[in-house]
């Protein structure tokens, strides 16, 4: 039985054993936002999975010209780009996020210390290489 959240052919996300594979946390956070944005009714998947299908075959164009042109290397294929590519520019299409709020959003989190998302419960047994404002009590 298939999914309606299914994407398959040249728009399937890479895969390993079966389960999707992500490089790091972003894609699977991007991932997670499509799927929860669709299910919630904020656009229908199969719109989101029509941008993708664009902003994959626009890179293929653009490698297909680039071929053609002598001496040029071509780009490296990087699946979630183009799936990030196609979740923002769906968005703002749709005018459900405005392209500079989109673009301020992703400075402000881009300017977040590593480790932000992280819980701050010292009731653990390992050390934080981040720093804390405040101090560990001694036990």
């Amino acid at each position: 039985m298939t999914s309606a959240y299914e994407l398959t052919g040249a728009v399937a996300p890479p895969m390993i054993n079966g389960e999707l594979a992500f490089d790091a946390p972003w894609q699977g956070r991007v991932f997670g936002m499509a799927r929860g944005l669709a299910e919630r009714g904020v656009f229908e998947w199969d719109a989101f999975r029509a941008r993708l299908i664009e902003q994959i075959a626009s890179f293929d164009r653009t490698l297909d010209h680039n071929a053609a042109v002598a001496g040029l290397s071509t780009p490296h294929f990087h699946y979630y780009d183009h799936f990030l590519r196609a979740l923002e520019s769906l968005l703002v299409d749709r005018s459900i996020i405005a392209p500079g709020e989109l673009l301020e959003r992703v400075r402000a989190f881009g300017e977040r210390p590593h480790g932000h998302d992280h819980p701050h419960d010292h009731d653990h047994d390992h050390d934080h290489d981040h720093d804390h404002d405040h101090d560990h009590e001694a036990e």
